[in-house]
């Protein structure tokens, strides 16, 4: 990696590619960096206990592989259609010594998110940290051919799944505990073709910050990540038409897609005690695309 932000990582164009939903990383041409020869540890999240949403692939792989190098043990959410994603996580996990614990399913349903909360403290007796990074995303050029079936499926996975996620957790989380939920570039600047996705992205952004305010008396800090065009199966499994994929990123300052590897630290900061005074905060994470 150089120290020049705009060839630090791959430009573009990428190769045109697509996958089926939910697209897996392990396919990806090139492959996402989600830092796992990159990211290196300093003790700051030692003895927690960490569940992350879209632990698989991804911005919560990135994640994930960040927490556990730091000392968190770490529960890995996913779909079970992502188990050879997640299979390496889980790998990298326990090579930096701590417990990983697996709990396929389907967050868009309240009985998913519910047996999430449920494994993480059979399993590990506590959360300390809750990133919340899945989200279903698929692009569609015009209103009318986005069905009811798909606008549903946007806001139960990304929306609902946040409510039910933090609700089951709450009795869970201890003064000190952490919340992390993922929002986007697209609630400030939103792309004609992901009407729904947008939406979901702009009421992550609201509900986490009357999270934080109900939530800060507890002693537990809600805060949100806003990535900007990130490479992740998200975008090459129907989150970017097909035909955009080989500019994507192109449009941002500095003229290329993010990897994952290159929020985890921001994940880290948000979930250690580092930011004991950071509450119902948005950091923008988008290669210099403006937010508010």
């Amino acid at each position: 990696m150089s120290d020049d932000p705009t060839t630090a990582y791959p430009t573009p164009p990428q190769p045109e590619q697509e996958q089926p939903v939910p697209g897996l990383a392990n396919q990806m041409d090139p492959k996402p960096d989600h830092g796992e020869d990159s990211y290196t540890g300093s003790g700051q999240l030692t003895g927690k206990v960490a569940v992350v949403t879209g632990a698989d692939s991804g911005i919560g792989r990135a994640a994930a592989i960040a927490f556990a190098r730091e000392g968190a043990d770490v529960v890995l959410s996913y779909l079970p259609a992502e188990q050879s994603d997640a299979d390496e996580v889980v790998a990298l996990v326990e090579a930096a010594g701590r417990r990983a614990v697996t709990v396929p399913g389907d967050l868009s349903t309240r009985e998913g998110n519910v047996e999430l909360v449920e494994r993480a403290v059979a399993e590990l007796g506590r959360i300390d940290v809750l990133t919340i990074v899945a989200g279903h995303q698929q692009a569609v050029e015009d209103l009318a051919d986005l069905s009811d079936e798909q606008f549903d499926e946007t806001y139960r996975t990304n929306v609902y799944g946040l409510f039910w996620l933090v609700k089951a957790a709450l009795p869970h989380l201890q003064p000190g505990a952490s919340v992390i939920t993922t929002s986007s570039v697209q609630a400030y600047q939103p792309s004609p073709t992901l009407v729904d996705y947008a939406g979901t992205k702009a009421a992550i952004n609201a509900i986490s910050k009357a999270l934080a305010q109900q939530l800060a008396p507890k002693g537990v800090r809600v805060n949100v990540v806003a990535p900007g065009p990130f490479w992740t199966p998200l975008q090459v499994s129907g989150g970017q038409p097909t035909e955009a994929l080989p500019d994507f990123g192109a449009e941002t300052p500095l003229g290329r897609a993010g990897q994952p590897a290159e929020l985890a630290s921001t994940y880290v900061y948000l979930a250690s005690d580092r930011s004991s005074y950071t509450t119902g905060a948005t950091v923008s994470v988008t290669g210099g695309m403006p937010t508010p």
